[in-house]
């Protein structure tokens, strides 16, 4: 099951790294601009901030299997419209699309895991599941980089098409059936409070930051570096590889106690990835050290943020505080790539990545004046 978790979360976000990996050949092939590039970020990731509050709701009441076939189909749906977009009007069709399976991946995902891991090891499992959005990033940064070399890009978005249409039926086969659905009760809140609301903020500058990097770090490396296509994808690879270890590592150590102070601790080393990316452009191979330390920072925020959620949800709450969480992630997703397109347009990355620099500020501010907070009503 923690396999299958992985991939549900791979393919929820995958046209996020395709296109940011395969963003230079979507410049010259598709003639899309920088700024579309970052506005098709947008859009999706804006109907996936939209659509969250309520997808949690509809996972508490219809239960993780079902949503997690209905994810891995639409996901394939949307990755087989951008392989077939013949302009920036159908490629926005179908991001649009792909932010429904986003807006379920992490309350489907979280109360699957409720449901069927022992406490002891939900940390684990959630840092391993979490990995899998970085899973595709490593596979749009590197294998299916490498495919779109040789058969082109649309072939490769339409293998990973295919693939999520497989997961869909693994689903469909080895989850178990789901629960009657409960009685409906009284309509839940849909404006986080406590935790929820600031981990919610904090996620909010954490993905404006995150985002911006997974669209124009590749495009970065071509434009400004002198990478070839193949190359500037590998950005995206490694990033993915080190985030994998990062949200695995970090959520294995995130125990009660001490995961109210890893949000803060883990923004202020993004913070520090966003400089090394703004230095790349004095010595070029920093940006490889970039990229590894957002992926062992950034990335592991939001791991983090999950476990938090799901440590401290009340009884039948973890699917909606989930997706409350993740709506504040989504949207800084969908601020973020436009407001770097700014500046990428006109060839200013140096500011754009200290910008991001500022987003991880941010973040690390929003997290650490929680946890003093929350310490200061534990000890009171």
């Amino acid at each position: 099951m923690t396999a299958l978790l992985t991939c549900a979360m791979a393919f929820s976000m995958l046209q996020l790294f395709l296109l940011g990996a395969l963003g230079p050949r979507l410049v010259t092939e598709l003639g899309v601009s920088p700024a579309v590039l970052g506005l098709t970020t947008t859009i999706g990731f804006g109907t996936a901030a939209v659509l969250s509050p309520a997808g949690g709701r509809i996972v508490d009441r219809i239960g993780p299997r079902r949503s997690l076939v209905v994810l891995l189909i639409l996901s394939a749906a949307a990755l087989s419209l951008i392989g077939a977009a013949p302009g920036a009007g159908l490629l926005l069709g179908a991001v649009a699309l792909g932010g429904v399976p986003q807006a379920l991946a992490n309350p489907a995902t979280n109360k699957a895991v409720l449901r069927a891991v022992p406490p002891a090891r939900r940390g684990a499992v959630t840092g391993l599941k979490q990995s899998g959005v970085q899973l595709g990033a490593f596979a749009a940064g590197l294998p299916l980089a490498l495919l779109a070399g040789g058969i082109g890009w649309r072939g490769a978005v339409w293998t990973g098409a295919g693939a999520a249409l497989l997961a869909g039926l693994w689903a469909l086969r080895v989850l178990p059936a789901d629960p009657a659905p409960p009685p409906a009760g009284p309509r839940t809140a849909l404006v986080p409070r406590g935790m929820v609301a600031w981990l919610a903020v904090f996620s909010l500058f954490l993905g404006a930051g995150i985002a911006s990097v997974n669209t124009y770090l590749a495009l970065f490396g071509a434009q400004r570096l002198g990478m070839g296509p193949t190359a500037a994808a590998a950005l995206v690879a490694v990033l993915g590889v080190a985030g994998i270890a990062g949200r695995v590592g970090w959520s294995k150590a995130a125990r009660p106690g001490r995961a109210e102070w890893l949000p803060g601790w883990l923004a202020c080393g993004a913070l520090c990835a966003a400089v090394l990316l703004a230095a790349a452009l004095l010595a070029a191979p920093l940006v490889w050290v970039g990229a590894i330390a957002v992926g062992v920072f950034a990335v592991s925020g939001n791991a983090v943020s999950m476990v938090l959620v799901m440590q401290r949800a009340a009884p039948g709450r973890a699917g909606q505080d989930s997706a409350l969480v993740a709506a504040g992630f989504f949207g800084g997703f969908a601020v973020g790539p436009p407001l770097f397109g700014l500046l990428a347009q006109s060839g200013r990355y140096g500011p754009g990545w200290l910008l991001v620099a500022a987003e991880f500020a941010a973040a690390a501010a929003v997290a650490v004046l929680w946890a003093v907070r929350d310490r200061r009503a534990g000890v009171a």
